[in-house]
């Protein structure tokens, strides 16, 4: 035994042991997340069950059985439930009985006692609606385009599915020219009062005041012509989309009119097949990565989030590395090796370990008021009081976090210059080349592998963080994306969307818990994929400059 530990063998097995725990953990992890949260987008089925109370009346739960619980028979009582002498466990099901407009709540516990057996008929109806969450129920009557159509009909499924579409297109339209052309007109608008603000700010007056006043007012004039165009449009789209209905009765034998313009999906779960539900699944999960969010984060998609965050870190990228690797270089190359350099080198390890928070106070004290203050003092006089670049946005949270990965960038950067041998630095002196040239076209392409190294670890380190975001630039619902096409199409300083703070959000400060708990798994899992396929890029770049470097070394 002592000869067999003396061989090294136990610590290669530990080693291997412990890997493959890790492994395990990361897996386990990832697939609970995955199922806890993609799970979300399977059409369930609706259960119909009738519960009887203690004095003999009956009522009726429809809706989704989310899961099950056994609880003691004491903790049901103090729940203010009804349980029989003698029962020691009780079994509690959690319903999505949806229809908040109606009953107050989206979710509702009942007890197995006095339930009779589940049943799933397939007339039900899952309506998904832009509010209120969803409802579920039986189908009376649709209203569509001047016709009535009942359930029994032979053109009610085609009906149904026709009114959706039509509804859906109308919203599409009502949203295109409410964000993008209404959205211009007010933005050129916002131009035209700067330019009236600018005039009086320089005190222009006479012949060049009376021609820009002319000009202004006579584009004015033409803007509030095209509003006045899209505004009857839209007035249109409204009253076409709200005159279609479909009439609907709950499970309490109450007839519920809702209108088709806030409907986004009907499905008839119960009736479905296997591959019309997997088809179904697919619809839903590619909208919950491309649509916006809705009923505060708990319903709708996730994209302002996913292009928030993948903005910010090619932002932070681009500023981080130019300054990261240009320091590591001077720290390795050119300053003078002695006390104080040592001193710098403590600091930069020190500022590594510093909380991601305290780099969000220092962004929002320095770069948000004290430089994005002086910005708009310098260059948008106009639009004070109101603050253009003095408040929290995309530029100041990207640069707050350039600012907290820079040590991981230059110590890595560092690491891979000191590890080149210093027979490549004599080799190219010797042959003529200066110390310059030696850096630019020998010692810096042979480090690259490394400089991404530290760029793979900060876009990781960057892509999670939420502390310091809160405070320089992200919020809870962006309107508008940073990019878009109105000059000049970037605009860092509007605020944005960010899935580590989403997740947060949805999370601990959403009204509906229940409704919220699967969007949280399934935006955590979206995370980890978008920083796994940030760092797989940022690594299959890295071997790639390590493979030309090596062959062209050889």
């Amino acid at each position: 035994m002592r000869a067999w530990f003396k061989t090294g063998a136990p610590w290669i097995w530990l080693n291997a042991g412990a890997v493959a725990v890790c492994m395990l953990m990361v897996i386990g992890l990832i697939g609970l997340i995955a199922v806890r949260g993609f799970g979300h987008f399977w059409p369930a089925d609706v259960a119909e069950v009738r519960i009887t109370d203690r004095e003999g009346q009956q009522s009726v739960v429809l809706g989704e059985v989310v899961r099950s619980q056994v609880i003691p028979a004491a903790v049901a009582r103090d729940a203010g439930y009804w349980v029989p002498e003698g029962m020691e466990l009780v079994t509690r099901f959690l319903f999505k009985q949806g229809n908040r407009d109606q009953t107050g709540r989206d979710f509702v516990w009942h007890t197995e006692i006095g339930m009779a057996d589940f049943e799933y008929p397939n007339e039900v109806l899952v309506i998904e609606r832009r509010e209120w969450g969803n409802f579920y129920g039986y189908p009376q009557e649709l209203r569509f385009e001047g016709r009535v159509l009942r359930p029994g009909d032979a053109e009610w499924s085609a009906g149904v599915s026709a009114a959706v579409q039509r509804s859906l297109q109308l919203h599409d339209q009502i949203k295109r020219i409410e964000k993008r052309e209404i959205g211009r007109i007010n933005t050129e608008m916002e131009q035209l009062r700067l330019q009236r603000r600018t005039l009086d700010l320089r005190n222009v007056q006479g012949t060049e005041r009376a021609l820009q006043e002319e000009q202004i007012a006579t584009r004015s004039a033409q803007l509030d012509g095209d509003y006045e165009v899209l505004r009857k449009e839209l007035d249109a789209l409204y009253a076409s989309a709200k005159r279609d209905t479909l009439l609907m009765r709950t499970a309490e034998d109450k007839s519920v009119e809702l209108n088709l313009a806030a409907i986004v999906r009907v499905n008839q779960p119960n009736a479905m097949s296997a591959l019309t539900k997997f088809g179904q699944y697919f619809v839903r999960l590619g909208e919950f990565m491309t649509d916006d969010p809705r009923e505060a984060n708990t319903e709708g998609g996730i994209f302002p989030a996913i292009f928030g965050t993948v903005t910010m870190v090619f932002v932070m990228s681009i500023i981080v590395t130019p300054f990261g690797i240009a320091a590591a270089i001077y720290l390795r190359e050119y300053a003078k090796q002695g006390t104080m350099t040592r001193i710098i080198r403590i600091s930069v390890y020190n500022l590594a370990g510093v909380p991601s928070i305290v780099y969000g106070v220092f962004g929002l004290g320095f770069f948000v008021y004290f430089l994005g203050g002086s910005i708009d003092q310098m260059f948008y006089q106009a639009s004070l009081p109101s603050p253009t670049f003095g408040t929290p946005g995309l530029f100041w949270a990207s640069l707050t976090l350039a600012l907290l990965t820079l040590p991981i960038v230059i110590v890595s950067t560092e690491e891979g210059l000191a590890r080149i041998p210093s027979t490549i630095r004599q080799g190219s002196l010797a042959l003529g080349a200066t110390k310059a040239e030696t850096l630019w076209k020998v010692i810096v392409p042979l480090a690259t592998p490394a400089m991404m190294t530290g760029l793979i670890l900060a876009i990781a380190r960057a892509a999670g963080e939420v502390a310091p975001l809160m405070l320089v630039g992200v919020v809870k619902l962006a309107p508008t994306l940073p990019v878009d096409g109105i000059f000049p199409y970037i605009h860092m300083e509007r605020k944005i969307m960010h899935l580590g703070f989403h997740i947060y959000d949805v999370g601990f400060q959403s009204p509906n818990v229940e409704a919220a708990r699967p969007l949280v798994y399934a935006t955590a899992l979206v995370l980890v994929l978008l920083i796994v396929v940030l760092n797989l890029t940022a690594i299959s770049i890295r071997n790639h400059l390590r493979e030309r470097y090596r062959s062209a070394s050889d």
